[in-house]
C-alpha cells in the first residue's frame, strides 16, 4: 500500500515511486509534518526527525513543554501557542476561538472519492490512487475535523481537503477553513505565482522568501486575473529542466488565499484554501462543511517537469465527459468581427466564408438576446432577439448547420441588467444590500447563485433554449466581480456564506447542463482569463485565455498559462489588425504560429481579409487540422521565457517522441545579430529527424538539436518579418 501507518510510532508515509509525505501523530495528539519530498525509503520510525524545538524564553508550551511555534504542524489552530497564520478557526458560543483536534482514528482506502458539490480530481479505477483520512477531535465542542489526503500512484501528485462534521448540541461558527498546510524546514526557496490584470492575465512573478508573509488571493468573488489560484516554490538553483520545485493549486473558482510564512528560525509555512474575508459558516449538530481541494505537485526535474504533471492530472482527470479526450473544434467568433452589430445575414456571411476556409465551428457571441444592441440592457432574458434573427437561435443554428459547420453561442448567465425582463420581475434576486449604493461594473449586477430559485430560474431559459436549437458548444463569460454581496433571503447569520454558495451554485448549474448536454463543449470565460482555475476546468475543459488577441501579448500570457494548465484547455484566436487592444500590427503568420498553442480558432471577419491572407488562413487551418492531436495532446516544454528576453521559443512533443513542432519568436528585429541556433529539448537524443521551417530542411540528430542548436539565418527573419517574426519547426524521426 502506498500509506502506511506504523502503529508503534504513530507514523503515516504517504508514498509512491516519486515522493514521500510523512505525518507524525505528536504526543499531544496533534499533527506534525515530518517530510515532503522525493521518495525516501519507509521505516517504522521517523520520530528520530522530530527534533524542532529551540530553548528560548517567551515559548508558550503545551503539554509539558511541547512549543507548537516552533514544530511544522500539519494542520494548525490558532491561540494555543502557534502565532503563525493558521489554518482554521472555530468560534464556539461563548466567543472563544480556541480549539484542539487530537488524532482519533484513520482510514485508508483505495481510490479517491468525490467532494459532495464541489470539483476534484478523480479516478477511474481504485487502482489509480490510494487516499486516508485522518479523523481529529475536539473534546470540548464535540467536533470531528476530517483530513483527506489522496496520492496518485503514477504521478508526484497528493490532494488534500478538510471537513469540519458538528457533533454536538453547541453551535459553532467556520470563521476560516483552509484546505491544506505544509510547513518546510528551511527558507532556501523562491515563490512563484502569476499575477496581472485584465488583458494581462498569469503573468510570471518570482521574488525570494525572507521573514514574513507572502501572499496572493481573491476577494472578489472569482479567482481572478489578477492572481490565479497557484503558488509554487522552487530552489533558487532551480531551471525549466533541474532542480526541486513544489506546486500548490487550488481547485476552485471564488475568493481564495494562498499564503507563504517564514519564520525568525527560517520554518517557511505554505497555506491554501478558501479566503476567510466575509466568510463565516454556522454548523449546527449533524452539519458539516467540506473545503474545496488543493493539489500538491513536487518536482525534482525543475518547472518543466512539475507543468506537465499538473497537465497530466488535469486533463485526464479533472476535465471530464466527451470532450476530455476529443480533439477540439477549430473555430471563429464574431465578436470583435461585427460586436454588437449583425443580423441574420452578416452572420451568414461570415460563417459561409469560414466554412470556405476550413473552420468546423461558428460561435455567435454577446448581442442575439432580448434587446441587446448596446451592453446596457437585456442580460439574463435569454431568449433571441427576432429582429436580428427572425427565426430565432434554432433557426439560424440549422442555417449554419446547413453549411457545414457546427453551430455554437455565447451566454452571460450569471449576471443581469437593471434594464431587463428579469430585473423588472424580479428586482430582489441581485446581490445587493440594503440601503446602501448598488455599484455597478459594465452596467450589470451579479444574480444572487446562492439561491437555488434563482438558479433553476437560470437554467429553464438555457434549457428551453438547447433544447431548440443545434447548439455544439457554449462559450459561458462572467465579466464582473462581487460587490455588495448580501441575499434579500438570508439570515444575519448567514451572510458570510453567501459568497461560496453563489460558487456552489455556479457549479451546480455546470452540473445540471453538463449532464443534460455532455455532447455539448463548454468553454468558460470571465471577461478574459479572470476565472480560469481547475474548478472551472472540471465543467468547461477550455477557457478563454484572454481577451487580448495580440500574438506578442498572447506570447506571455500563454507562456505563463501552461505553469499549470494544459494546451488544450487554453483558448488562443487568430484576430485582425491592428490589433484591437493594443493596436499592435503583426504578421498573419506570426499571430497562428501563437494561437497553434492552444484551443485553435479565430476572431475575425475573413470577408475583410485580402486573398493572399486568405489563402493564408486556408493553410493555416489545413496545418493545424494536421498537426492538431500534436498540438492538443502532446508534451508541452517551455525553452526560452518572453519575461527574460526578445525571444520566446517551446515545443509539442508527441508520446514516443517521433514528431514534434516547435515555435521560435522573436519581438523586435535585431540590426547586425549574432548567429542565431534554436536549441530545443524534450526530443529523443538518438533519433535523427528531418528538422523543417519554412523552404529550409535539415537532418539532424537529437543530440545536435538539443546540444547544438538548429541554425536560423537572420537574414531570412528579418526579411520575412523583421519584427514580430516567427517560425514554427517540424521535426520528424
Amino acid at each position: 500500500m502506498p500509506i502506511v501507518f506504523h502503529e508503534k510510532s504513530r507514523d503515516f508515509h504517504i508514498y509512491n515511486d516519486y515522493i514521500s509525505y510523512v505525518i507524525e501523530v505528536m504526543e499531544n495528539g496533534m499533527l506534525k509534518n515530518v517530510y515532503y519530498g522525493k521518495r525516501i525509503h519507509d521505516r517504522d520510525d521517523f520520530s528520530y526527525q522530530s527534533n524542532d524545538g529551540f530553548l528560548m524564553h517567551g515559548v508558550c508550551s503545551v503539554d509539558g513543554g511541547l512549543a507548537l511555534q516552533h514544530q511544522r504542524q500539519e494542520y494548525p489552530a490558532c491561540g494555543i501557542g502557534d502565532f503563525r497564520e493558521s489554518a482554521f478557526l472555530l468560534r464556539q458560543e461563548n466567543g472563544s476561538h480556541v480549539s484542539r483536534f487530537e488524532y482519533s482514528t484513520h482510514t485508508i482506502y483505495e481510490g479517491k472519492k468525490p467532494l459532495e458539490g464541489l470539483p476534484a480530481t478523480y479516478v477511474e479505477k481504485k487502482s489509480e490512487a490510494t487516499s486516508i483520512d485522518i479523523v481529529m477531535y475536539d473534546h470540548v465542542t464535540d467536533t470531528n475535523l476530517v483530513l483527506t489526503y489522496t496520492i496518485y500512484e503514477a504521478l508526484p501528485v497528493i490532494t488534500r481537503s478538510a471537513r469540519f462534521e458538528q457533533k454536538g448540541d453547541c453551535k459553532v461558527v467556520l470563521e476560516k477553513a483552509l484546505s491544506a498546510c505544509v510547513d518546510f524546514p528551511d527558507k532556501d526557496f523562491e515563490m512563484i505565482h502569476l499575477s496581472g490584470a485584465w488583458g494581462r492575465e498569469r503573468q510570471i512573478k518570482v521574488r525570494k522568501l525572507e521573514e514574513g508573509v507572502s501572499a496572493i488571493g481573491s476577494i472578489r468573488g472569482a479567482s481572478s486575473a489578477e492572481h490565479n489560484p497557484f503558488i509554487a516554490l522552487k530552489r533558487p538553483h532551480t531551471t525549466e529542466f533541474s532542480g526541486e520545485v513544489y506546486g500548490f493549486s487550488f481547485v476552485y473558482s471564488g475568493n481564495f488565499l494562498g499564503e507563504v510564512e517564514v519564520t525568525p528560525h527560517d520554518i517557511t509555512r505554505v497555506i491554501m484554501g478558501i479566503n476567510p474575508f466575509n466568510f463565516k459558516w454556522p454548523l449546527n449538530k449533524g452539519e458539516s462543511f467540506q473545503t474545496p481541494e488543493v493539489v500538491m505537485v513536487y518536482s525534482d526535474t525543475g518547472l518543466n517537469g512539475m507543468s506537465q504533471t499538473f497537465h497530466t492530472l488535469y486533463a485526464s482527470r479533472l476535465v471530464r465527459g466527451t470532450w476530455r479526450d476529443k480533439e477540439r473544434p477549430i473555430l471563429i467568433n464574431n465578436w470583435e468581427a461585427t460586436y454588437f452589430d449583425f443580423d441574420e445575414g452578416k452572420i451568414l456571411n461570415i460563417a459561409s466564408k469560414a466554412r470556405e476556409a476550413g473552420v468546423e465551428l461558428f460561435v455567435l457571441d454577446d448581442g442575439w438576446y432580448g434587446e441587446r444592441n448596446i451592453d446596457d440592457r437585456s442580460l439574463g432574458d435569454w431568449y433571441p432577439n427576432k429582429k436580428k434573427l427572425p427565426e430565432g437561435i434554432s433557426g439560424l443554428s440549422k442555417k449554419v448547420e446547413a453549411l457545414g459547420l457546427k453551430f455554437g453561442i455565447w451566454i452571460e448567465p450569471e449576471m443581469a441588467n437593471k434594464n431587463s425582463d428579469l430585473y423588472r420581475a424580479h428586482p430582489d434576486w441581485i446581490l445587493s444590500t440594503p440601503d446602501r449604493y448598488e455599484s455597478m461594473c459594465r452596467t450589470q449586477h451579479t444574480l444572487d447563485y446562492s439561491r437555488k430559485e434563482v438558479v433553476d430560474y437560470i437554467f429553464g431559459l438555457l434549457d428551453k433554449l438547447i433544447s431548440e436549437s443545434k447548439i455544439t458548444y457554449i462559450k459561458w463569460d462572467m465579466n464582473r466581480y462581487m460587490s455588495e454581496v448580501y441575499s434579500r433571503t438570508a439570515s444575519a447569520e448567514m451572510q458570510g456564506t453567501i459568497m461560496h454558495k453563489y460558487i456552489l451554485g455556479v457549479y451546480s448549474l455546470y452540473e445540471r447542463l453538463t449532464s443534460k448536454y455532455p455532447e455539448i463543449l463548454f468553454e468558460s470565460c470571465a471577461s478574459g482569463g479572470a476565472r480560469f482555475d481547475p474548478g472551472m476546468l472540471y465543467y468547461a475543459p477550455q477557457t478563454w485565455s484572454s481577451d487580448d488577441t495580440d500574438a506578442i501579448e498572447r506570447l506571455k500570457i500563454q507562456y505563463g498559462t501552461s505553469l499549470v494548465y494544459p494546451l488544450r484547455s487554453a483558448g488562443a484566436h487568430v484576430s485582425a489588425v491592428p490589433n484591437h487592444q493594443v493596436g499592435r500590427v503583426t504578421p498573419i503568420d506570426t499571430r497562428a504560429n501563437v494561437a497553434f498553442y492552444g484551443a485553435f480558432g479565430y476572431e475575425l471577419d475573413l470577408n475583410k481579409l485580402s486573398d493572399e491572407e486568405l489563402a493564408q488562413v486556408k493553410k493555416q487551418i489545413e496545418f493545424y487540422k494536421e498537426y492538431r492531436k500534436l498540438f492538443q495532446f502532446g508534451k508541452f516544454y517551455r525553452i526560452l521565457s518572453p519575461y527574460e528576453g526578445n525571444e520566446t521559443s517551446w515545443i509539442v512533443v508527441n508520446e514516443d517522441k517521433s514528431e514534434a513542432i516547435a515555435g521560435y519568436y522573436q519581438t523586435l528585429n535585431k540590426v547586425n545579430g549574432s548567429w542565431l541556433k534554436v536549441k530545443l529539448e524534450g526530443i529523443d537524443s538518438d533519433k535523427l529527424y528531418d528538422v523543417t521551417y519554412d523552404d529550409f530542411t535539415y537532418k539532424m540528430y537529437g543530440s545536435e538539436i538539443m546540444r547544438i542548436g538548429i541554425p536560423v539565418d537572420r537574414k531570412y527573419l528579418n526579411k520575412k518579418a523583421g519584427d514580430f517574426a516567427s517560425i514554427l519547426i517540424h521535426l520528424k524521426a
